[in-house]
């Protein structure tokens, strides 16, 4: 099967069990997206199928054929970040850093979807990637001053 993962083609066999976390951390060592729960419960593992946020610890790879798949690592143009990821670091919207890439990926899904949120839009678009450390006031203003930021200069999206 192939998987397009950040731009890059992948041609490979994977059981029909195995899920695009799995694939991902395992065999193409992109070990950006996390494992945590394994349930689909903490939004961890979060990556983008097409632009659509999803579980990958609940995707299966097979089902991502020829899909469009975005991780933490293919965020951002080169050495620039994306503007979600520098609003975060403005906005101290991390502490230990591991639900950060899901919670990115899970932030450019929403603002891709919802370009001029509320506050109330990312509280409800982000609910499904938690945060052990409690930083939620800080990542919702992370996201809409990232979302300002795109409005303003739309190129700088990716």
């Amino acid at each position: 099967m192939r998987l397009i993962v950040n731009g890059a083609q992948h041609d490979l066999v994977a059981p029909a069990h195995e899920t695009l976390l799995g694939t991902l951390r395992d065999r193409l060592l992109l070990t950006g997206t996390k494992l945590v729960c394994g349930r689909g419960e903490c939004g961890a593992c979060t990556v983008l199928v097409d632009g659509v946020s999803v579980y990958a610890c609940l995707t299966l790879t097979a089902a991502c054929e020829d899909s469009e798949i975005t991780t933490i690592e293919g965020v951002g143009r080169g050495h620039a970040l994306h503007p979600v990821q520098t609003a975060f670091v403005e906005h101290d919207a991390l502490q230990c850093g591991f639900c950060t890439p899901g919670q990115v990926l899970a932030a450019i899904a929403l603002l891709d979807a919802t370009p001029n949120p509320t506050e109330a839009d990312v509280v409800r678009g982000m609910s499904g990637n938690l945060c052990r450390c409690g930083t939620y006031p800080k990542i919702v203003r992370a996201v809409l001053d990232a979302a300002e930021h795109i409005r303003r200069d739309p190129a700088a999206n990716g």
